[in-house]
């Protein structure tokens, strides 16, 4: 039995249509990423799935007792409080430090419990996010470009940590990455969204899409194009507001 499945969801924010009809499933132990352009609607599915946004149409389906755990893109913490981060991870509510323990030694970090929050570095702090996330022992990870803003080493030892952490604990891994290098050897299966689902598959099969080189050319390092599909065109106006407003979210 599928772990989540999204059942032909649209979302809207006021007038616009952010995503159309989108379907997709996750099932044990998989690792499947979500490409697509700023703007494509990726991290309102991730909302979506986690009751965040309430869709237009369509409905999002969880696998019966399945737990799922959420690492943000961004979390943004006052630099001048005074919290560790054992502290920072008991604000859960209910949580033993043993779990603290275990949950850091998971994610990578074990010896940054009496650490302030304050003087990690961004992969430090990303780990920390991370073990949050794995203290409910979830049969689904979700990651919303949980690298952004570090550095190509940085990133490569967080998705190293994410595929260690399928292997110890079998959960499946549903996360957003621009770093299609990472996406096309880590994943099992990679959806191409724009909105829509332009595409689905192994990574080989996506890859070889028109409709994946359409958005970002032949290989799979590349910068990210801007430009959208010719279908899509008549939603340009207003993208640039919208990526800001889904940045925020």
């Amino acid at each position: 039995m599928s772990l989540v499945q999204v059942e032909d969801l649209s979302v809207r924010y006021g007038a616009r249509t952010v995503l159309s009809r989108v379907s997709l499933r996750v099932e044990p132990g998989e690792i499947v990423t979500i490409v697509g352009p700023n703007g494509s609607g990726k991290t309102s599915l991730l909302r979506a799935i986690i009751g965040a946004v309430k869709p237009l149409k369509g409905r999002v389906v969880q696998g019966s007792g399945v737990k799922i755990g959420y690492v943000p893109q961004k979390l943004h913490i006052d630099e001048t409080l005074p919290i560790t981060v054992s502290r920072f991870l008991k604000l859960l509510g209910g949580v033993a430090v043993a779990d603290i323990d275990h949950a850091l030694a998971q994610a990578g970090v074990p010896d940054l419990a009496a650490a302030q929050l304050s003087q990690l570095s961004g992969g430090q702090f990303q780990r920390v996010l991370l073990a949050r996330a794995l203290i409910g022992k979830p049969d689904l990870l979700l990651l919303d470009e949980a690298t952004q803003g570090l550095d190509q080493r940085g990133s490569a030892s967080f998705y190293q940590q994410i595929e260690t952490v399928r292997q110890n604990t079998g959960c499946a891994v549903l996360m957003i990455s621009h770093e299609l290098h990472v996406v096309m050897s880590a994943s099992d299966r990679v959806i191409c969204l724009n909105g829509h689902v332009c595409c689905e598959g192994t990574p080989a099969v996506v890859a070889s899409a028109p409709e994946y080189r359409a958005l970002f050319g032949p290989g799979t390092g590349g910068a990210l194009a801007l430009y959208r599909h010719e279908h899509d065109h008549h939603h340009d106006h207003g993208d640039h507001n919208h990526d800001h407003t889904e940045a925020a979210e």
